[in-house]
């Protein structure tokens, strides 16, 4: 699987030594969470921070909007720097509409879904996004844990777009560590997030190698 560590919970007062730990880790991308108090009840960050972050790093920047109307502000986190954009089929944006605007701006779109939606409400995005993030907690905080009834989706995900001869990666996120990655494995995730378990844990770099199969 391919690994995308999430700042949710790292340092922020030292965001330049955060990136570089990351990199040195060989990640596949970095996850960032937007939340805007309304959608999630949590507040983090915008297109400032994330615009400041990307100097510092080469890596692809996976950006997951968790907001009411992340319509509104996609060309500003294009242009901060985000190479995937993610939003919430949960959302009150015009889904089709907000995706095919990521896609004429020069990105990937992605598309997630909240434990309690059912996958099925992924299904007509899958032709035209990139990933499909399916969350194993509430969106929101980090540090909750592993919902193992989500697997289900993963592969029922899988399958539909194997199904279709589609290329869309699945990615979980919410839980994941060393004990709860080859459960995603398993059910077919091509890509997990990895958050409060990547800065907690004393073997980091042994987390990675887990998720990465070696």
């Amino acid at each position: 699987m391919k690994i995308s560590p999430s700042i949710l919970n790292c340092d922020y007062t030292d965001l330049r030594a955060v990136m570089r730990f990351l990199e040195d880790l060989h990640p596949d991308m970095i996850h960032l969470d937007v939340m805007d108090g309304v959608f999630v009840p949590n507040l983090s960050f915008g297109p400032p921070v994330i615009e400041a972050l990307r100097p510092l790093t080469d890596l692809p920047f996976d950006v997951h909007l968790m907001m009411q109307h992340p319509d509104r502000l996609i060309d500003a986190f294009a242009k901060a720097g985000a190479d995937s954009i993610n939003i919430h089929v949960e959302s009150d944006a015009p889904i089709d509409e907000t995706l095919q605007h990521i896609l004429d701006l020069g990105k990937k779109a992605a598309i997630t879904i909240k434990p309690k939606t059912p996958v099925e409400a992924a299904f007509p995005y899958l032709d035209k996004v990139s990933m499909v993030l399916v969350m194993s907690v509430e969106p929101g905080f980090g540090g909750q844990s592993f919902m193992h009834d989500m697997m289900p989706k993963v592969t029922a995900l899988k399958e539909e777009i194997r199904r279709r001869g589609l290329s869309t990666i699945v990615q979980v996120d919410g839980g994941v560590d060393a004990a709860t990655a080859p459960i995603c494995a398993e059910a077919g995730a091509d890509c997990v997030v990895v958050g409060s378990a990547i800065f907690k844990t004393d073997d980091p770099v042994g987390l990675v190698s887990i998720v990465h199969g070696n």
